[in-house]
């Protein structure tokens, strides 16, 4: 077995965790309203709260049930670019949700987030062990839809009328991904 940190990059992007210096990155994004609507999001965050979270940030994923990893762009000196989550950890299922943030649009449409996803998927199956990892996505999320099919995910479900905005209510997809090895 290869060691842990070898599991979380390649030539790319690196994936780590979060430090007491990202509070201003995190502080800006969780607070951009044009981002909320890919999230769960509808109030800002305080730096007091992001802090506080940022001090627990190094309990074990089986404690907290959750995974919170920068994304750093290594072709420019470890540039932090967004956000990949695990969500919902199961570690009786084996399970875990999965969500990602390409923070600036400039980053986006470079494949930085399939680098993210293809590294977190391999951390996932073979060191945590995980036998599957879904998303929930928004109909009207045809990129992100794209991302996490190319990666194998599945369709499985629809969930109508799921999320309110103010045009009204979208569909949400459920997609789910299976190891098979």
């Amino acid at each position: 077995m290869k060691p842990v940190l070898e599991y979380l990059e390649n030539k790319i992007i690196k994936l780590r965790a979060p430090e007491i210096s990202d509070l201003g990155i995190l502080y800006k994004w969780e607070n951009d309203t044009a981002l909320w609507s890919t999230g769960a999001t509808i109030t800002p965050f305080s730096k007091h709260i992001l802090m506080k979270y940022l001090e627990t940030a190094h309990l074990d994923i089986y404690e907290t049930k959750q995974l919170r990893l920068m994304i750093d762009l290594k072709t420019e000196n470890y540039r932090t670019i967004g956000t990949i989550d695990l969500f919902d950890f199961d570690p009786f299922n084996h399970r875990a949700g999965v969500g990602i943030l390409i923070a600036d649009a400039t980053d986006r449409g470079k494949g930085l987030a399939s680098e993210a996803l293809n590294v977190l998927i391999v951390y996932c199956f073979e060191l945590l062990g995980l036998h599957q990892l879904y998303c929930n996505i928004s109909s009207n999320n045809l990129i992100s839809l794209k991302l996490f099919r190319k990666h194998g995910f599945n369709i499985i479900g629809l969930k109508k009328d799921w999320t309110k905005s103010t045009n009204g209510y979208t569909d949400e997809y459920l997609l789910q991904l299976i190891n098979t090895n």
